[in-house]
């Protein structure tokens, strides 16, 4: 049975700081239209206070590091050992910061053989006794090969960016999100999807673990409530510049204007508050299949996806931890469940 109560939370999304962006040059048609009082209260009160991200301390170098140890382990496809070294980390790295470490599986065919192969989605999950929550997810699979790169193209794809980059932010808000989110009332899940790209030709399939979890939130109809979802997805390029995608404005437009409008707060320029790219990723089953209202945010101007360039020296721990600030002044600015 779905609860009510995660449905103030969705409401209220269009108020968390919308009327901070009104007037600013450049945005989508129609941007800011639903400022009322409210709004216009909690406007006033973000610029006059100080952003509540600059409560909290998040550690670019350690962030940096945790994007390394990751690509040390290799490439991560699907159903490889790289991966399940990936998912060892990922569970050891959330249980001594005391989190509930979940794991969802499923098999699919392989692509080239038809084999069976195990795929896992894995949750962490902060207060795990509130039945409101919202999700933060990125995928933590690597392409099988860099089919972009123009000179290798079935070379070593270490996926620093295109792969790491949200698992590395996750594991850095993990020292945090507890405090984050103590007084809020909700809670708070990070899902780390497989398969989002087990594909070797043009005609595979994609998003395998994200519409997975949809169909299954779908048709179980858990005691929880999602309210609201962010993906992460190629958030560690050292020349970050996010804009509004596309898909993301179309399906969760609120949500979306309130995350820029909590980049402004914060102070981080390479949100840009103009649509740009239409971006097809997990939070299409997200939207489509689950219902969750769900944000892409991604910077699509990387020169290195999906060729062997995408590594370490590319990504930089800055660059986390600007996203990873965006992300703490939007949650700290939700409507307290009740």
């Amino acid at each position: 049975m779905r609860r009510p109560g995660g449905k103030r939370l969705r409401a209220a999304l269009a108020a968390a700081g919308l009327g901070a962006l009104v007037g600013v040059a450049g945005l989508p048609d129609g941007f800011g239209r639903w400022e009322t009082d409210r709004v216009s209260l909690r406007a006033g009160v973000a610029c006059a206070q100080p952003p509540a991200s600059e409560n909290v301390r998040l550690d670019s170098r350690r962030a940096y590091q945790y994007l390394v140890r990751i690509c040390r382990i290799g490439p991560r496809p699907s159903g490889s050992a790289g991966m399940a070294r990936q998912q060892a980390l990922i569970a050891e790295h959330f249980s001594k910061l005391k989190a509930e470490v979940q794991f969802q599986s499923f098999e699919v065919s392989h692509p080239l053989t038809g084999a069976s192969v195990r795929l896992q989605n894995i949750f962490v999950v902060w207060h795990p006794e509130r039945k409101d929550r919202i999700l933060l997810a990125c995928h933590y699979d690597t392409r099988p090969f860099p089919d972009r790169d123009p000179y290798n193209p079935r070379g070593k794809f270490i996926g620093a960016n295109d792969g790491a980059s949200g698992v590395a932010l996750l594991m850095e808000l993990g020292h945090h999100i507890r405090q984050v989110t103590e007084n809020s009332g909700f809670g708070v899940d990070f899902v780390f999807f497989d398969g989002e790209e087990f594909v070797f030709s043009a005609n595979d399939k994609y998003f395998l673990g994200s519409e997975h979890f949809a169909r299954q939130y779908r048709s179980e109809r858990p005691k929880h409530r999602y309210s609201c979802g962010v993906l992460l997805d190629m958030i560690g390029d050292k020349r970050l510049t996010i804009y509004m995608e596309r898909n993301s404005w179309k399906h969760a437009r609120a949500l979306t204007e309130s995350i820029w409008a909590a980049a402004r707060r914060a102070g981080v320029r390479e949100f840009i508050p103009k649509l740009k790219y239409e971006v097809s990723d997990d939070h299409l089953p997200l939207n489509q299949i689950a219902g969750i209202p769900t944000c892409d945010i991604i910077d699509f101007d990387y020169p290195y996806w999906h060729t062997t360039r995408d590594v370490p020296t590319a990504c930089s721990g800055a660059s986390l931890v600007k996203v990873g600030r965006v992300l703490i002044e939007w949650i700290r600015e939700l409507p307290p469940s009740e």
